[in-house]
């Protein structure tokens, strides 16, 4: 397990599913870490619940103001920005593409694709640009295949392991930018694809099970470290083989 120890870390959308577990994976290794949600409250719950080491941030993913206000704490805090998890996502454009309308497809990709932009860029400022630092995008096989009804979010996903290699190249070689493209995960987010079907979907994955949260946190913290230090670029695909042809995305 890569040691972490002396690194600080945010993560954004970190009050439950895949951002909690990211965050606690990376307190695990030794890192500080500073968790957000849209409410106040939420984050600093899931801070409470993380313990030792991890302290709570309320700040919307696509509010400026609040992810200066974010970044600038935990320089101010900790004297560093080591980690940025770019994990916060929304899916309110649910259905066939043409009939969404311009607030939903807005409200994904700002979300999705604006708010890690957003992030990079402060983080970049404040520390990483100087000193050098790891970011991890989450995405999802929805990024690298299509299906009915989740379209918006796919092609926001898409343009996210796109921006992900794009920001490599202008980052590095102080910088490092990967993703990860979780498959169905046991989260709040994905209920939709696994709740009504478990059963079905985990015998259509080769792994025999749909994921757990601490798969998908286990992968960002292995990103972060220096066990992953010449990879750049790169979008690691964590879906217990569902791309592989029999699954159900």
């Amino acid at each position: 397990m890569t040691s972490l120890e002396g690194k600080v870390a945010v993560v954004t959308g970190a009050s439950r599913g895949i951002g909690l577990a990211a965050a606690a994976a990376l307190r695990d290794r030794g890192a500080q870490v500073v968790v957000t949600s849209r409410s106040e409250d939420r984050a600093k719950e899931a801070a409470r619940e993380l313990g030792e080491g991890v302290v709570g941030f309320g700040a919307h993913a696509t509010d400026e103001d609040a992810a200066r206000a974010c970044v600038d704490f935990t320089v101010e805090t900790y004297g560093r920005l080591d980690v940025l998890v770019n994990n916060a996502g929304t899916n309110p454009a649910y259905g066939p593409v043409v009939e969404q309308d311009h607030a939903r497809f807005a409200k994904t990709m700002d979300v999705n694709l604006w708010a890690p932009i957003l992030w990079t860029s402060l983080a970049v400022k404040a520390w990483m640009g100087e000193h050098g630092g790891a970011i991890v995008n989450t995405a999802s096989i929805g990024g690298l295949s299509v299906a009915k009804d989740v379209g918006i979010y796919h092609v926001s996903k898409a343009a996210l392991i796109h921006l992900t290699k794009q920001l490599a190249l202008e980052l590095g070689p102080s910088v490092r930018v990967n993703a990860i493209a979780p498959g169905i995960v046991r989260t709040r987010m994905a209920e939709a694809l696994w709740q009504e079907n478990e059963t079905r979907v985990a015998e259509a994955t080769p792994l025999g099970r749909i994921g757990e949260p601490q798969d998908i946190g286990a992968a960002v913290a292995f990103l972060a470290g220096d066990g992953a230090r010449w990879i750049t670029g790169e979008t690691l695909v964590i879906d217990g083989g569902q791309l592989l042809g029999s699954g159900p995305l």
